[in-house]
């Protein structure tokens, strides 16, 4: 995909391959010999090797920029950095990076011209992330919602689920069918917890509210996302969220007048109404922070998993769409989650078999959150394998 600026949101101007900044693309066989290479002779690892000049840091994107959701405010981030430190620091980034082999080579590349801190930016770069990791111990590495870790391999999330309990509650409140609809990408812990979080507080607000879930199998796909949006609408729901990274689910949100809610950006432009509010993640201050300690030489490997409260999601704006009384309580919502006041899974919780999971009070501990497999008790069908 090709932008004509740095950053730019569009959806319009997309070509068949990725569009990849200070990276050639015929490097792959060349940079992975040259590895082997090295370790086989003994020699110093490549990359890492910060001193005087500017750190360099390296973003691997699973969607183009210009997606207007997930991997947007991922470049956002890198954009800040850029602003913050100035010419202390240089970047690259490679989108559109299947998660894969694709994502190895892509990573070695950038380890092996000097990386010295390398964000990555989808549960399936997980794997490469720990192999290329192993590689080059003298570069450090930052995965985006995994859970594996190495002495030079960091991890980092968001607490997405903290927002969709605040659409939860706007959509269990404005829904007229009693039908709201989930477009979710991958069978996945982060994805399971959106979901059920969304349908708990959902059925808070409205006891008679129900829940349909299409898995897409896909980040980003913007006509497959529009195909699932229709899909719910046809069968009577009018309120649609998603866990897909495209605007695509609220434009055909906005031709069927119903609700929807923006994924990870605020998305406002495309559909201004009856679009009613968004999740947005704010990685800016993490990716700051995170090249500041490789800066000082303080950089070590930890595990971050920030909501609300810190800042790392975000509420947008929620429109006059949303009538006062209904966005009142979203924002007190949001206050006492933001607060430590209230945990968005609190019992008394059922699985979905009936069998007991929370009791009257008691909150999920993270352990079982980070591992979710099941929906809660009152939604119907399968999570696939």
């Amino acid at each position: 995909m090709r932008l004509t600026r740095s950053g730019e949101r569009s959806m319009l101007r997309v070509e068949e391959r990725p569009y990849t900044r200070k990276l050639g693309e015929n490097m792959t066989k060349i940079v992975l010999l040259a590895a082997a290479a090295a370790m086989s002779l003994g020699l110093p690892a490549f990359g890492g090797s910060h001193g005087d000049g500017p750190v360099k840091a390296g973003f691997v994107y699973v969607g183009p920029i210009g997606d207007g959701g997930w991997t947007y405010e991922h470049h956002q981030g890198l954009l800040a950095v850029e602003e913050h430190f100035g010419d202390k620091v240089e970047t690259v980034y490679q989108e559109s990076v299947p998660e894969g082999a694709d994502a190895e080579r892509a990573m070695t590349q950038m380890a092996l011209q000097g990386a010295d801190i390398i964000f990555t930016t989808s549960f399936g770069y997980m794997d490469p992330t720990i192999n290329v990791a192993a590689n080059f111990p003298d570069v450090k590495f930052e995965h985006a919602t995994g859970y594996k870790r190495a002495d030079n391999v960091s991890t980092y999330s968001a607490r997405f689920y903290e927002g969709r309990a605040v659409q939860g509650h706007i959509a269990g409140k404005m829904t007229k069918t009693n039908k709201i609809g989930y477009i979710a990408s991958y069978p996945i812990p982060e994805v399971i917890r959106g979901i059920n979080s969304a349908y708990i507080h959902a059925k808070k607000a409205n006891p008679d509210v129900e829940m349909s879930v299409i898995w897409v199998y896909t980040w980003f796909d913007p006509p497959k996302e529009a195909d699932a949006a229709k899909a719910l609408i046809d069968n009577g729901v009018d309120v649609v969220l998603q866990h897909t990274d495209s605007t695509a689910p609220q434009a055909a949100a906005a031709e069927a007048g119903v609700i929807s809610f923006g994924q990870a950006s605020d998305m406002s432009e495309y559909a201004p109404l009856p679009r009613v509010s968004s999740i947005i993640d704010n990685w800016a201050p993490y990716y700051i922070a995170r090249v500041q300690a490789v800066m000082d030489g303080t950089w070590e490997s930890v595990d971050t998993w920030d909501g609300i409260g810190p800042g790392m999601v975000e509420i947008g704006e929620i429109t006059d769409a949303v009538p006062a009384d209904v966005k009142a309580e979203a924002e007190a919502l949001r206050d006492a989650i933001g607060s430590g006041e209230y945990h968005a899974f609190t019992g008394p919780l059922n699985k979905q078999d009936g069998s007991p999971w929370l009791a009257e009070g008691e909150t999920a501990d993270d352990g079982t959150l980070v591992g979710m497999n099941f929906y809660v008790e009152g939604i119907t069908g399968e999570i696939p394998n």
